[in-house]
């Protein structure tokens, strides 16, 4: 082969070679990008903020083996959680407490405003009155009585209870039983009654809202728990390592 013939035929051999494979000669052969997506998941803490309390009434609900939240939304209910409330009757603090029970349960004056103290002296009374009604073994039955004992006082819950006895009804149920017999107890033929030892009681209505009102406060704060700790338990199944966010419960 000539080299007048042998130079066009290699012009025409690299142009091929340019057009077929050019891009394999001359480019590194394109990668697909792997796009890293990282999951970010939001969580709350098992343990929801309700106030600025909440490690004393854990504290008083461990000793008392119950729900802290239920004392929580009792002090939601007194005071709306302020430790300087103080009422016309002499209840003060967060748990609205009486002078005479802070001084019972051994709290000083000095620190009847004192959150601690006042939570605690509260959570001696819960105790008492949990103790007291200890045959009703439904604690939400029980905290029928244990809050109408709270807001009224044990006498009038126990004379309630002795004429529901008397007239042939269940003292140891709320519904329809004891409290019909405490709103009885604003009429003369039942609390001049010879088994009431407290008289006449007017205040019913304020006592059955005081009730209605923490379990219904009782109740928002169990369902937010629930859900925290459904969300704490996607957490363990899944990774432990995210970060947990600590949310505050809507008051």
């Amino acid at each position: 082969m000539t080299r007048r013939l042998a130079y066009p035929l290699l012009l025409i051999a690299i142009f091929t070679i340019v057009v077929s494979k050019g891009d394999i000669i001359f480019h590194k052969p394109t990668q697909p990008i792997k796009e890293e997506v990282v999951m970010k998941k939001r969580y709350v803490s098992p343990y929801i903020e309700i106030s600025p309390f909440d490690k004393h009434f854990r504290k008083a609900a461990d000793s008392l083996k119950i729900d802290w939240k239920f004392i929580a939304a009792i002090a939601f209910t007194e005071s709306r959680f302020d430790s300087m409330a103080r009422s016309g009757v002499g209840a003060c603090g967060v748990m609205q407490v009486m002078p005479r029970t802070l001084r019972q349960q051994g709290v000083p004056d000095s620190l009847h405003m004192d959150p601690e103290s006042n939570i605690m002296a509260a959570s001696g009374l819960i105790k008492d009155l949990n103790h007291i009604f200890r045959r009703i073994k439904d604690f939400d039955e029980r905290s029928n009585f244990i809050l109408a004992s709270y807001n009224a006082g044990i006498g009038e819950v126990s004379d309630a209870m002795r004429l529901a006895e008397k007239y042939g009804r269940n003292r140891y149920v709320w519904e329809n039983s004891v409290d019909t017999f405490l709103i009885l107890k604003s009429e003369p033929e039942y609390y001049n009654d010879s088994v009431c030892k407290n008289g006449s009681f007017k205040d019913w209505k304020q006592t059955f809202q005081f009730i209605k009102k923490v379990k219904r406060t009782w109740e928002k704060y169990k369902r937010l728990q629930e859900i925290y700790n459904d969300s704490i338990f996607e957490i363990l199944q899944n990774d432990s390592t995210v970060e947990v966010f600590r949310e505050s419960a809507k008051r």
